[in-house]
């Protein structure tokens, strides 16, 4: 008996144990009444909550939110309707609940406070799938970090580098910065620029350039490539050239432009400079 007060006092906080099992000893039909629909609000609170729950589920997969997002909510969300439900069950049986809802908000509070990075990690996880700034598969820039999308969780982004390094990015970092993504669009620029010399023919250089931009054949007509003088450098003239081509063909274009062109103007004759500097010695004859 002893051990059954000091389990109500101690553990279910109940400050009268002995009214209580003295109620119960006195009163055990009315006890035993009370047990039944604590016990019928039990079960039929947990089939209404799972049902909830499954309505839940349903409706953000119609919304076609992420798998790992609608599993976590649905869980979070069926533990917390449960916990009301046994609640209401326990105050059936006339135990104070007051206690067990002021202990349920304490430890929530210093879980919040412990987990107050992964928190904030996880509510950037729920913007990132919601918003999708990028998805699996694509070439983006965030945290500081390039590289693949491999995995979008609810507290990290996966990223393959481009030497196979795997990066994990906590997505707190990510939509607290810029978030670049390559392959957003199905086109981008391949911005270059070659310079050749003040003495070579300039409008001989721009007719070979625009004529090697349009010649390969993965640079697009539309939107029209640019090639333009940019700049009268300390050592050349510089031209800007910018074609435009499928997302997914830019490494190709970039390397074979600069393979292409440079050995197309040494096939022509037109220079590549370099930077010079000109000494101008001085002999001193000693008097």
């Amino acid at each position: 008996m002893e051990s059954l007060k000091t389990f109500l006092k101690d553990t279910l906080k109940i400050e009268n144990p002995d009214e209580l099992i003295q109620k119960i000893m006195s009163q055990g039909g009315e006890f035993l009444k009370n047990l039944i629909v604590a016990l019928l609000i039990y079960m039929i609170g947990k089939m209404v909550v799972k049902m909830l729950t499954n309505i839940l589920v349903k409706v953000m997969e119609k919304s076609k939110i992420d798998t790992t997002l609608i599993k976590f909510l649905s869980n979070m969300v069926y533990s917390l309707l449960l916990a009301f439900v046994v609640l209401a069950a326990l105050e059936r049986l006339g135990v104070e609940t007051t206690n067990f809802a002021a202990i349920i908000a304490a430890a929530g509070l210093a879980v919040g406070f412990a987990l107050q990075g992964s928190l904030g990690n996880f509510a950037s996880g729920v913007m990132l799938i919601i918003f999708k700034p990028f998805k699996i598969g694509d070439l983006v820039e965030v945290g500081g970090t390039l590289g693949v999308v491999e995995e979008i969780s609810v507290f990290t982004t996966t990223l393959k580098s481009g030497d196979n390094k795997w990066i994990c990015v906590p997505n707190g970092g990510i939509t607290g910065g810029n978030i670049i993504n390559y392959s957003a669009k199905p086109t981008r620029r391949v911005d270059m620029v070659y310079g050749c010399g003040y003495g070579d023919d300039l409008k001989a250089v721009k007719a070979y350039l625009e004529e090697a931009v349009k010649s390969h054949p993965k640079v697009l007509a539309e939107p029209a490539p640019t090639v333009a003088v940019s700049e009268l450098g300390d050592n050349s003239v510089n031209f800007v050239v910018r074609p435009w081509c499928k997302t997914e063909d830019y490494w190709a274009v970039w390397f074979d432009m600069h393979e292409q062109i440079k050995l197309g103007m040494d096939e022509r004759g037109f220079s590549i400079p370099y930077p010079q500097r000109d000494v101008h010695m001085h002999t001193v004859t000693a008097a």
